[in-house]
């Protein structure tokens, strides 16, 4: 394999980040194509940036960040978080009790893998299942996980997650929902009511998904649960700084949900003009993707790369060639190898679609040409 660790991850995310340097400082940031879907922002007027200090930041923006965090999460109360990873640990570490259970209901396996690890911190026997009728609540559990939408934005029914939350309080079991980009997702493609609004206890958010938002977590639900977990935030340095949450103000206000709906409206346009070429392409509620192994299912010259190497390779091919930004290049360890296209960012809205489809299909057919060296391959990715 060519990546076959978390460090492995760690160093393929570095060269990707050199690659895009070097493009903008060569070619601009015109020559780019953030495409991921996480490409967030940083909106700050230059009065709002003066008053960023350690103290007085948090004073101003935490407070507006409450006003309209609850409006955008729902809930009693909000608590801005350095990620959305940091916000299920510090949840885990509040409310899960050594050699209790956890158990989780998504819409497709796998979670994303900062709850698992968490549970593996304090000690927590962990489930999870996509299947409905697998799901169950044994005895001695201490928090029950929903994820709204999963890392390929597979959306959870609606029925089905209103039942797990009733199952979950007749059992007075508090309720985390990692919706780091069903908030937005769910709410505005598929109409489904807030998590907290469902009656989830906690809710989660990623502020960089589908919004102009910075990379950080927002954390919403009862005010006595936030309460506590604010507590083990800021005891473990898990809470985010005053740039951050002056970004997450300005990015909620900023969000616009008829960006999400017109890229509902292009997926398929994209779709059909990459189904001429390709068999294994889906699409998504906001673009297109190819799985790792749909992927590695259109070459047709034999080669012994793993799947997500095949992914990880076609990644850096887009990102190198075309200045197309996907996960699987700039991914934090654990992420999905899937690679999706999609529509709602900034980047994606003048875009040319046959231009992007033939882009995609020329460093596919690169893909082809190298899959057969591994050590080219490994030359690409590191």
């Amino acid at each position: 394999m060519i990546v076959s660790s978390s460090l492995d991850e760690v160093k393929k995310r570095e060269k990707a980040l050199f690659i895009i340097k070097d493009l903008i400082e060569n070619k601009g940031r015109s020559a780019l194509f953030d495409l991921t879907g996480l490409s967030g922002g940083f909106i700050a007027s230059p009065s709002q940036i003066s008053l960023l200090e350690t103290y007085v930041g948090p004073a101003i923006f935490e407070q507006e960040l409450q006003e309209v965090g609850i409006e955008h999460m729902g809930g009693e109360k909000v608590i801005p978080l350095n990620r959305t990873s940091s916000g299920i640990l510090a949840t885990i570490l509040t409310l899960v009790s050594k050699g209790s259970n956890v158990v989780h209901y998504l819409a497709e396996l796998p979670a994303h893998p900062s709850i698992p690890r968490s549970c593996n911190l304090v000690g927590a026997n962990y489930f999870e299942t996509d299947v409905f009728d697998e799901f169950s609540i044994p005895e001695g559990t201490s928090l029950v996980v929903v994820t709204g939408s999963t890392m390929d934005h597979k959306v959870i029914d609606e029925d089905e997650f209103r039942k797990v939350i009733e199952m979950a309080h007749e059992r007075n079991i508090p309720v985390m929902v990692d919706d780091a980009s069903g908030a937005r997702l769910r709410t505005v493609v598929f109409n489904q009511p807030k998590a907290c609004d469902l009656g989830a206890d906690i809710a989660i958010t990623s502020t960089d998904k589908l919004m102009p938002g910075p990379r950080g977590g927002l954390m919403a639900g009862r005010e006595d649960l936030i309460d506590e977990i604010k507590v083990k935030v800021n005891q473990f340095g898990l809470e985010a700084q005053p740039p951050a949450v002056l970004a997450m103000v300005n990015g909620i206000k900023h969000f616009d949900e008829d960006n999400l709906i017109n890229s509902f409206s292009r997926k398929d346009e994209l779709f059909g003009l990459l189904s001429e070429k390709f068999d294994n392409f889906e699409t998504t509620p906001t673009g297109v993707m190819i799985s790792p192994e749909g992927l590695a299912d259109e070459i047709s010259v034999e080669h012994y790369l793993s799947d997500k190497d095949v992914a990880f390779v076609f990644s850096f091919i887009l990102l190198k060639d075309y200045g197309i930004i996907t996960i699987p290049a700039v991914s934090m360890p654990g992420a999905s190898a899937t690679i999706r296209f999609d529509l709602s960012t900034n980047d994606a809205f003048n875009l040319d679609l046959n231009d992007l489809c033939k882009k995609i299909e020329s460093s596919f057919n690169k893909l082809q040409e190298v899959v057969i060296n591994e050590d080219e391959c490994r030359e690409i990715v590191f």
